[in-house]
């Protein structure tokens, strides 16, 4: 078996995504400052929060290693000779040793938190490890869009409000679906993109079920109305003002939509690179997001 440097064991991980389970912590724990200080009844954890923030990532990184296994053995993966697995660079057994791994760490600062925070955060926990390791399972039965919008969208809302300021802050949860509708839009335009290759391999995505045509309209929605519920949420007085701050990449999600209607005419070729472009975009939304909520908690 061969050696592998920290690198290696870090891409192997795909690093790139973790921006979707941490950018739900930040914008809740930024939501969380600023709701505290208008109601002056939560304080928050900021211990808490960093520790939440890391063990989430965990979990991603159990769950890519762990669906990328997966991917392989049913050979959903073939001809992808950029992953590791794929090229021989890692041994499927290394793959879950480490997915193994890595889901513990997550674990053990889910005890963490417990004892820090109380038991009302286990049953979050375990409902994450449940998702996590159900990921391929449901993704290959249609159902990894509801369960990436749980994951990385509902759950990380909740969870984080409990152990940062105590109690499930109900306000926060107008979070879940902004940031979430994002985050599943990473899994779906992957899916869209390679529906051609998971048929081959027998299984079936929720982008194939619906078909390409309405697909691209899915993506779109999922890019687009997340612009809509922040304005709602700020018309009703539920996020300030200074959450409007994230329209400034409007435009951008704008053309990801345009360029996503070229799957219709051009084929999946003209999506090749758009799951790394929509989890830059939930990035690049979460963190103006979360800026104007820290503005408003400072101003």
């Amino acid at each position: 078996m061969a050696k592998h440097t920290l690198r290696e064991w870090y891409l192997a991980t795909r690093p790139w995504s973790f921006t979707v389970s941490a950018m739900p912590v930040v914008v809740t724990t930024a939501f969380l400052w600023w709701y505290s200080q208008q109601c002056g009844t939560l304080s928050v954890n900021w211990w808490a929060a960093l520790l939440a923030l890391v063990g989430i990532v965990a979990f991603h990184a159990a769950g890519n290693l762990l669906s990328d296994y997966n991917d392989h053995r049913t050979g959903v993966d073939e001809g992808v000779d950029m992953l590791p697995l794929v090229n021989g660079s890692f041994q499927p057994r290394e793959f879950i040793r480490f997915g193994v791994t890595m889901l513990l760490i997550g674990i053990a600062i889910g005890f963490t938190l417990i004892a820090m925070t109380g038991l009302d955060i286990l049953w979050v926990g375990f409902a994450g490890a449940l998702l996590t390791v159900g990921y391929s399972w449901l993704k290959y039965r249609a159902l990894g869009d509801l369960d990436i919008l749980l994951t990385f969208g509902v759950l990380p809302v909740i969870g984080t409000s409990i152990v940062v300021v105590g109690e499930v802050c109900l306000p926060a949860l107008a979070l879940a679906l902004p940031v979430g509708l994002i985050t599943v839009g990473v899994l779906h335009v992957n899916n869209t993109r390679d529906a051609q290759t998971d048929k081959n391999a027998g299984i079936r995505t929720f982008a194939m079920l619906i078909g390409g045509k309405w697909a691209v309209r899915v993506y779109q929605l999922e890019l687009l109305l997340p612009f809509v519920l922040v304005a709602l949420m700020v018309a009703l007085g539920v996020m300030p003002a200074f959450s409007l701050l994230c329209f400034v990449v409007f435009p951008r999600a704008y053309k990801m939509c345009r360029r996503m209607s070229l799957l219709l005419t051009d084929g999946a070729g003209a999506i090749a690179d758009m799951d790394v472009a929509t989890s830059q975009q939930q990035l690049f939304f979460s963190l103006l997001l979360s800026l104007g909520l820290v503005i408003a908690t400072i101003l």
